[in-house]
């Protein structure tokens, strides 16, 4: 027998929110093992983390299942220095989608969107010129940062064109089926 909380746990709405996520996974991995189908870092990463803060109710799960999700993708792409760094960003984020609970509209997500990929922006160059990673960054801060310009504009077109696909596809289910609704957020 199952116990309420694993009931609680694996509700409709926790499979298809846990689906979305792993579907854009996927499409990270695409990325990168198929070059040219879509633009080096157009990925959803930083859309699966503001879609897991703003509607798992469990904030919990919410910090949990990007995480994992970019784990499980880390470990088949490969591992790299700056992943404790990129995790943070990553848990940074799905905490700004907790301010998106009940009150996702296409705006705001927008902004958090936006939000979070300077965050995401700020933090790993930052990080990557304290470690001296490329010639930019062994060069000075700021032709660190300017070097990943191209990359901060692919970067923020994909949270944005993700987060639309991931909030807005959701909210177009939950009008079809009941059972997706939002839940009371738990601590």
């Amino acid at each position: 027998m199952e116990s309420a909380a694993a009931a609680r746990t694996f509700t409709p709405r926790t499979l298809v929110l846990t689906g979305m996520i792993a579907f854009a996974v996927g499409v990270r991995l695409l990325i990168h093992f198929v070059p040219g189908v879509l633009p080096w870092h157009f990925t959803p990463v930083e859309a699966i983390a503001l879609f897991g803060g703003a509607y798992f109710s469990d904030r919990r799960t919410a910090l949990i299942v990007p995480l994992a999700a970019m784990l499980v993708s880390d470990l088949i792409i490969g591992t790299y220095a700056l992943m404790p760094v990129i995790y943070a960003c990553i848990a940074a984020s799905t905490v700004l989608g907790f301010g998106l609970r009940g009150r996702a509209t296409a705006l705001r997500v927008a902004g958090y969107g936006v939000a979070g990929s300077v965050l995401f922006f700020v933090v790993t160059n930052f990080a990557e010129w304290a470690v001296g990673g490329t010639e930019f960054c062994r060069a000075g801060l700021l032709p660190c940062y300017v070097a990943a310009l191209p990359f901060f504009k692919t970067w923020l077109a994909g949270t944005l064109a993700w987060s639309a696909l991931l909030f807005g596809g959701f909210a177009l289910l939950g009008r079809s089926f009941p059972a997706l609704a939002p839940q009371p957020a738990r601590a």
